[in-house]
Order: C-alpha cells, then sequence, then structure tokens
C-alpha cells in the first residue's frame, strides 16, 4: 500500500501519460461535487440552527448574517494566500488541508453549544476552504488550454449536482435532527479528504513551483496583479460584476419568491433544482457543443447578454410558472462563468494558476459579503408593494444592470484586446485550430 501511494502521488498528474490524467480529473469532479453536496445539506438547516441561541427572529436574521459574512470575509483574507501556497507546495497538500478542514468545520458546527463558538468557526471554516480555488488550479494544470472551457464546465456541472442533491437531502434530514445534516456533511468531507490521500496525484511539478511571498498573497495585491497580467485586464471587473449578481440574486431568490408568489420553502427548493438541472446540462455537456460552433469571446458575450434579459425577466414575471420559463430560456447564460474562467486560467503561466483562481475566489468572497447587504435594503423599499407592482423586482432590475455592464465591459476588453495585441489569442481563449476555423 506505502508503496502504491508514493508512486501514485509523487508524480505530477501533469506528466503522467493519460492513466494519471485520467484518475485526477474524476478526483477533482467528485472533490467538487462532495463539497458542493455537504455545503448545500447545510443551507436549509444553518439558519435554524443558529435560531437556537437567541430569543426573536429578528435576532436570528442577524446572527444569521453574522454567521454567513463572517465565513465569506475570512475566505476573502485566506483563498490567495492558500493558492500562493499550492504554487509553492503543490494543489495536493492544499486540496487534502481544506477537506480536513471542511469536515472539523461541520463537526464542530454541530458540536457549538455557545453564539460565539458558531461564529468562531464559520471563520476557520472559511479561512481554511480554498478548495474550489485549487481544484480549478488543479484543473488548468491537468488540462491544455484548449479544453479548459470544457473541463472547467464539467466543474461547474459538478456544483449543479451538489446544489440538487444537497438542499434536499438536508432538507429530509434535518426534519429528524437539526445537527444531524452537519455530521453527514463533516462525514463526507472526512471520506473525500481519505480518498484523495491514498488516490490524488499531484498535479504541479517541482519546476513550475515558485517561491511564496505572504505580502503578494493579500486578497488586494492578487486581485491587482491579476488585472494586470497581458491577456486579462477587465476580465476581473466582469468576474466582479457577475459574482455581484449573483450574491444578490442568491439572498433576494427565496424572498422576492414569497412575497410575489407565496412560495414556500419546498416549492423554492423544486426551483432551486431547475437551476441545479441546468447548471449541470449545460457546463456537463452543452457547453462542449457550443465551443465547436461559437468562439469564446462571442460565446460569453452572448451569455452575459442572455443572463441580462434573465434577470429582468425573473423581475417583471407575473406567474411562478414563468420563472421556471425564464430559467430554461436562459441556456447561454449558464456558460458564462465556466468560459471567463478559462480565458483568465489561459491567460496566466503555469505557475501562477493557484494564486490567479485564488483572486478569483476572493473576488467571488467579498461578493458574498456585499450581495446581502445590498439586497436586503432592495427587498424593505418594495416588500409592502402589491404583488402585481412591478417593481417587487427591483433586485432583480439591479442584478440585470450589473450584469449588462458586466457584458459592456467585456466588449471592450476584448475590443482594446484585439487593437493592442493583435498577436494574442483573443483574451487567452486558446483553443484548436479545428474550433477556431469552426466558428
Amino acid at each position: 500500500m506505502t508503496t502504491h501511494h508514493e508512486t501514485v502521488t509523487d508524480t505530477p498528474a501533469a506528466a503522467m501519460p493519460g492513466a494519471g490524467r485520467r484518475s485526477a480529473m474524476p478526483f477533482i469532479m467528485a472533490t467538487v461535487l462532495i463539497d458542493m453536496l455537504a455545503i448545500g445539506i447545510i443551507i436549509p438547516v444553518l439558519p435554524t440552527l443558529v435560531g437556537r441561541f437567541v430569543s426573536t427572529p429578528a435576532e436570528q436574521a442577524w446572527w444569521y448574517g453574522v454567521v454567513t459574512v463572517a465565513f465569506a470575509l475570512a475566505q476573502f483574507v485566506s483563498a490567495p494566500i492558500l493558492g500562493g501556497l499550492s504554487d509553492r507546495y503543490g494543489r495536493r497538500p492544499v486540496l487534502l488541508l481544506g477537506l480536513f478542514a471542511l469536515a472539523v468545520n461541520f463537526f464542530a458546527t454541530a458540536l457549538a453549544t455557545e453564539l460565539w463558538m458558531l461564529v468562531a468557526v464559520r471563520v476557520f471554516g472559511g479561512a481554511m476552504y480554498a478548495n474550489i480555488a485549487v481544484a480549478n488550479a488543479y484543473v488548468a494544470d491537468v488540462t491544455p488550454p484548449q479544453h479548459r472551457a470544457r473541463n472547467f464546465g464539467l466543474i461547474g456541472a459538478m456544483f449543479g449536482v451538489g446544489f440538487i442533491l444537497g438542499p434536499v437531502t438536508g432538507g429530509l434530514l434535518g426534519a429528524r435532527d437539526i445537527h444531524l445534516p452537519f455530521f453527514v456533511a463533516g462525514t463526507l468531507a472526512l471520506i473525500n479528504c481519505l480518498y484523495g490521500w491514498f488516490v490524488l496525484p499531484e498535479s504541479l511539478p517541482r519546476e513550475r513551483r515558485r517561491a511564496f511571498r505572504l505580502a503578494a498573497a493579500n486578497p488586494l495585491t492578487s486581485l491587482r496583479r491579476l488585472a494586470e497580467l497581458k491577456g486579462v485586464g477587465l476580465l476581473v471587473g466582469v468576474v466582479a460584476l457577475m459574482a455581484l449578481a449573483q450574491f444578490t440574486l442568491h439572498t433576494s431568490w427565496l424572498l422576492y419568491t414569497q412575497f410575489k408568489f407565496g412560495w414556500d420553502a419546498e416549492a423554492n427548493g423544486w426551483s432551486m433544482f431547475a437551476v441545479g438541472i441546468m447548471t449541470a446540462l449545460v457546463q456537463g455537456g452543452l457547453l462542449r457543443l457550443m465551443q465547436k460552433h461559437i468562439r469564446l469571446q462571442k460565446l460569453a458575450l452572448i451569455g452575459l447578454t442572455s443572463s441580462t434579459i434573465a434577470f429582468a425577466a425573473w423581475g417583471a414575471v407575473t406567474e411562478g410558472w414563468m420563472m421556471y420559463a425564464v430559467i430554461v430560456a436562459n441556456l447561454f447564460g449558464f456558460a458564462t462563468q465556466p468560459v471567463i474562467q478559462s480565458m483568465i486560467s489561459n491567460a496566466v503561466d503555469a505557475r501562477s494558476q493557484g494564486s490567479s483562481m485564488g483572486a478569483v475566489a476572493s473576488i467571488n468572497s467579498i461578493a458574498a459579503v456585499l450581495g446581502p447587504l445590498l439586497s436586503a435594503p432592495l427587498l424593505a423599499s418594495v416588500a409592502t408593494l402589491p404583488r402585481t407592482d412591478w417593481r417587487l423586482g427591483l433586485p432583480f432590475y439591479f442584478c440585470a444592470l450589473l450584469q449588462g455592464a458586466a457584458a459592456v465591459v467585456a466588449a471592450a476588453h476584448f475590443r482594446r484586446l484585439h487593437r493592442h495585441h493583435p498577436h494574442v489569442m483573443p483574451a487567452a481563449a486558446a483553443r484548436d485550430s479545428t474550433i477556431e476555423t469552426a466558428a
């Protein structure tokens, strides 16, 4: 067993002929799936757990916000640090550390007996959680540039599957015992860690590693360096606007559908199920077909435009079934994130994939903080309006504004890149010549 373990883990996946890569990519997909499943499991029960420590609904809402923001802020600070450490010491040890810390976070959350303990545990969990950023860097290590959009799409599909199964499972388990979902989630994370210990190969060869400097790993420095990379530039702003729109949407959806359609938790669960299905369908399969016929730059602009229209439509619909119709119609919108992410990844050199993906994770983390802060007052300002009043969709119109701005910024970036760097593949969206010709 020891010999086999050393043989598997000491050989970089990027250098393995076929077998290593075939075992590495499925593991990363499984890692993201189990991560999202574990996180999805706790979504419906975490607010109830917070309510066990307070006496009024107002306190529950406030402290739930504190718990949520604590995790996001800690992740914002730590993600580029952990990403930089993965550039120095390899993806495998940082990923395994994150999986183990995630398990500890879930178990400690279930065992917390005081509110301050719950907040402290969430800070710890956010500080140690860079699994997705490191997983994305791992994918970039083992995937040729022309296939990265497809593999990032597969990672996105695992997100979708995890969020299809997670909330439903958490709701069923939480109905039996409020602490049970956390123990199950912790067990899944621990199993994932053990599986990785024995199976996961290292993807980053020693000759492609770089020194770690803490001063260069703070989130603001990481974002600035990412923006300065040739072929990235304004794409950082696109990612930020997209992330802010998404997190504003996430924190508005449940209350908005309750105000406008009278949806309960079960109805909202089915709507989340529909979003997860579309995410898995597009990013897990259709994205590959889209790439064969549409250049990545054009595909990104189509997706951003589609999402802008979808946000506005969700705010304007008058019947609940129309929410589902818009979800399905927003086909290209579900392809946008992996396409933009592949452009950024392809613009970054092989030694900096971890820090660059950590910077992207930091953008998402700060958006996770700002989203609730923006959506709450927007919802409060229209909450008393009649269900038929079009202004009730104000948070979604705000999301459409953000997404539309992202489309404008992306178009400006692509034009500038063509003008100043005609010899560079557009936005580093390198693909093979067959796809380029077909487009």
